[in-house]
């Protein structure tokens, strides 16, 4: 198909985000008072982009762990950024990336960052429980711990592919406390970055936890995050409990059209993964009735966030 892979300028010329990154920063020294930007709506966007609710189902505080991002200096920049986009709360995560298997002192020392980056904007910052399964009980343990706090969901990384025992008692567990669990994600097609990362986890690992567990959320991160994203959605057609989140810094048009067309919207949750410009973008771009859009932007996450037993 002609243009299939042709890059969205959506950021740059369409949400008028010509500075892009460097418009954010800028405001960095006036975040404790009011922001002073004036960023025009864009030709051809939806009218009041910016006064639409946005929950944010995927992001990351103390983000010197991820270099991908080492751009981003405090959870500070985090909600100037979210204050200038629209952005009405963050949904956020500390993992140990890698292939790492993290201790249980690392995994508590990193979700303790984000309770304190909770603690200091509550109505900004809500928070993943990230936990290592091989940690065993002392994982469950951390999933009370934090969700007794406040944090919303569990969030996994490369570890253990989703679909491996390992990983069940932590599904069990979710399902317990009706939670959502996100995952990364990825569907590497060379070899080289299938050796770096054997334990990614891909839509097809995904469809297969979600037979096991159809009670379960799950939450797939990134679907521009890496690798085939067109054979992920295709892969997710009869996976009803696999959620896609549209975050991800491959910025290819029109992904989230054609992950609403095949999947139906319903299915889609807003997210950045700290692309935020370029995430927010993506949704303005895709071709969506204004029903479809406002689900996106908040509604579908909202729903499963109101499924938590209390």
């Amino acid at each position: 198909m002609p243009n299939r892979r042709s890059f969205v300028k959506t950021v740059a010329a369409g949400v008028g985000f010509a500075a892009s990154r460097s418009a954010v920063f800028a405001q960095a020294p006036q975040r404790n008072g009011p922001l002073r930007v004036e960023l025009p709506d864009g030709v051809g966007l939806p009218s009041g982009w910016r006064q639409m609710r946005k929950l944010d189902a995927h992001s990351h505080v103390d983000a010197d762990l991820h270099t991908a991002h080492a751009d981003w200096q405090s959870t500070e920049d985090l909600i100037a950024a979210a204050e200038i986009l629209g952005i009405d709360r963050l949904y956020c995560s500390r993992p140990i990336t890698g292939g790492v298997m993290a201790e249980i002192d690392a995994v508590r020392t990193a979700n303790d960052s984000v309770l304190a980056a909770m603690e200091k904007f509550p109505q900004r910052i809500a928070g993943y429980c990230f936990v290592q399964p091989g940690n065993g009980q002392a994982a469950l343990d951390e999933i009370d711990r934090c969700l007794e706090a406040g944090m919303i969901g569990v969030k996994l990384y490369n570890q253990y592919k989703i679909n491996t025992q390992t990983v069940f008692p932590v599904i069990e567990k979710c399902i317990e406390l009706q939670v959502p669990i996100l995952s990364h994600s990825a569907y590497l097609t060379d070899a080289e970055s299938k050796a770096a990362q054997p334990r990614t986890s891909h839509a097809g690992d995904f469809c297969d936890v979600s037979a096991r567990y159809p009670e379960a959320m799950f939450v797939l991160g990134h679907i521009n995050g890496g690798g085939d994203w067109e054979w992920a959605i295709r892969t997710l057609r009869d996976c009803p409990n696999v959620y896609l989140d549209t975050s991800g810094s491959v910025q290819e048009y029109d992904t989230i059209g054609d992950c609403a067309e095949m999947l139906g919207h319903q299915r889609l949750l807003f997210a950045t993964d700290l692309t935020m410009e370029g995430g927010v973008g993506k949704i303005l771009s895709a071709d969506l009735t204004p029903e479809a859009r406002e689900a996106i932007f908040w509604r579908n996450f909202q729903n499963l966030l109101d499924r938590r037993k209390t």
